[in-house]
């Protein structure tokens, strides 16, 4: 049987935004399957992020900012219309303005072109390819190139041309659809029985492996591909050219680093850790929070402090930091939005980022 990774990650994500049978309905589900919190005491005051986005019985994960700071592409979900689908909002508030797209490719591949433009998987055509589209969700959408094999996370580089991405590469093809269905999705770092190559595909077709790993980031100047390696059972953060040179290691501890993102400036990144409370054997059951780095692996910083799941991070032009996260939402924020309850499950905040003191020579040791 032949599979794609959009297919595969359709059938992940359908596994958390629609009911499964074993459950009465989402809600229930995404609580029965919350991972137990890293011990810190429940009311504990959490850090100043602030709620942007709660629709009813909705849950949005993976926000990721325009150049131009004025939207986010969001991944949505709500089992009452179906889905999940990419969705475009803005970022002032997080108000939804249109539906990006439903293709089941597009919800783990969706990045922007430019302010205008984005870019995703798509099988529609009987065969893999990277298409982009208005982000607006209207008018034609092109074709960029043809791909093969399980591939995710895609990035277009500067020339319009050449894509990095990632490449799975499953040790048991008989049971990859099964396993990859009972994922918890806010892990899109691991597999079951499968390994995963950053792969460069040249527009004649040629292919490059530039090194195991996942979560592959390209800097604002298109010079460096931030990514998340495993080594042993941690997962380290490491750096390259696009080109596969200079190939750089930024932490090292014995914890989960993954999700790297760049800051505008290109000195800075931020990835998810669960370096506070690790658990290399049960990944979900680590304290996830947000953190920054420089991009020489110094000035090591938390960003975010929060018993539940922080992940997902990328700063907007502004400076301010959006993430997705299932922490709990007070009554205070619940009036604001004019609900008297939310549904279990991610939602994305923002929270000002304070540049650590570089004076210091501290690294992640």
């Amino acid at each position: 049987m032949r599979y794609s990774i959009p297919a595969a990650i359709g059938l992940a994500l359908s596994a958390l935004f629609t009911t499964p049978a074993s459950a009465a309905s989402i809600l229930d589900w995404m609580q029965e399957h919350r991972p137990a919190t890293s011990g810190k005491p429940q009311d504990q005051p959490a850090d100043s992020a602030t709620l942007l986005t709660l629709e009813p019985d909705e849950t949005e994960m993976y926000p990721h900012p325009s150049a131009d700071g004025r939207f986010l592409l969001t991944l949505t979900g709500n089992h009452h219309r179906g889905g999940p689908w990419i969705s475009r909002r803005y970022s002032e508030n997080g108000d939804p303005a249109n539906v990006v797209s439903d293709d089941p490719g597009a919800i783990d591949s969706t990045t922007w072109m430019d302010p205008h433009t984005v870019c995703f998987l798509s099988e529609k055509t009987g065969e893999l390819g990277l298409w982009e589209k208005s982000a607006d969700g209207e008018g034609m959408q092109r074709r960029i190139q043809a791909l093969t094999g399980l591939i995710s996370q895609p990035l277009l580089l500067k020339d319009g041309r050449t894509i990095i991405a990632v490449r799975l590469k499953p040790a048991d093809k008989k049971n990859s659809h099964r396993q990859t269905r009972e994922r918890d999705y806010f892990n899109n770092w691991s597999f079951d029985d499968a390994s995963s190559e950053i792969v460069r595909f040249n527009s004649d077709g040629s292919e490059q492996v530039l090194s195991q790993g996942m979560n592959p980031s390209l800097s604002p100047d298109g010079n460096w591909i931030a990514f998340a390696m495993p080594v042993g059972r941690s997962m380290h953060l490491f750096r390259v050219h696009p080109d596969g040179t200079e190939l750089i290691q930024l932490t090292d501890s014995r914890s989960s680093d993954v999700q790297p993102s760049w800051s505008p400036d290109g000195q800075w990144l931020l990835f998810t850790s669960d370096r506070t409370a690790p658990d290399l054997r049960h990944a979900d059951k680590g304290a996830w929070d947000i953190w920054s780095i420089d991009i020489n692996g110094r000035n090591l910083a938390q960003v975010t402090r929060d018993p539940a799941r922080d992940g997902g991070a990328w700063m907007g032009s502004d400076g301010r930091i959006y993430f997705h996260s299932d922490r709990k939402i007070d009554k205070a924020t619940l009036a604001q939005h004019q609900l008297k309850s939310a549904s279990a499950g991610f939602h994305i905040w923002s929270i000002n980022w304070q540049q650590p003191d570089t004076t210091g020579t501290s690294s992640d040791k």
